[in-house]
């Protein structure tokens, strides 16, 4: 009778453990999954970009955000920038002006460099568009190149995915 209740037991213990095996995988993909496509829409896009135009051409100012320097901008390209929600500063070369945006996580924000004349060399300035002017303008433009990238943890070169 003892070796019974043992044996009893020991099935028991035994089902439980590959029972609760077999249930904890599946409950933690749907985690992963859930939390990896939450991260995705905590940051923000930020579109960085700058027409195509003959007079300065040769220049590549740079673009700021924070204080760190994000890329050298080529006539007629674009990236952008996956960055964290809240407040960030966005400069250039010309130290006067610059653009502060309250970024919202999983919303696209659109930049335009210009040149502005200097003595003996233009600076780069920054305007904020809307979202809608933005996404047009930036459809005709290429991606930077990846050797202009200052900041490859959050600046993106592709192409425009979905835009």
């Amino acid at each position: 009778m003892r070796f019974s209740i043992l044996k009893a037991i020991l099935c028991l213990a035994l089902f439980t453990v590959s029972l609760a095996g077999a249930q904890q995988p599946q409950a933690t993909t749907p985690q992963t999954e859930a939390s990896a496509s939450q991260a995705k829409d905590s940051q923000a896009t930020v579109y960085v970009y700058r027409y195509k135009q003959f007079v300065g051409s040769a220049l590549s100012p740079s673009v700021f955000c924070d204080a760190n320097e994000l890329a050298r901008m080529d006539n007629g390209k674009f990236f952008a920038a996956k960055l964290a929600p809240g407040k960030h500063v966005f400069t250039s070369n010309d130290k006067q002006a610059g653009i502060e945006l309250d970024l919202k996580g999983g919303q696209d924000y659109y930049v335009r460099v210009e040149l502005a004349t200097g003595f003996m060399k233009g600076h780069g300035r920054l305007v904020s568009v809307t979202p809608e002017q933005g996404a047009y303008e930036v459809k005709n433009l290429k991606p930077l190149g990846a050797d202009k990238v200052k900041d490859t943890q959050h600046v993106t070169v592709a192409g425009l995915e979905g835009k």
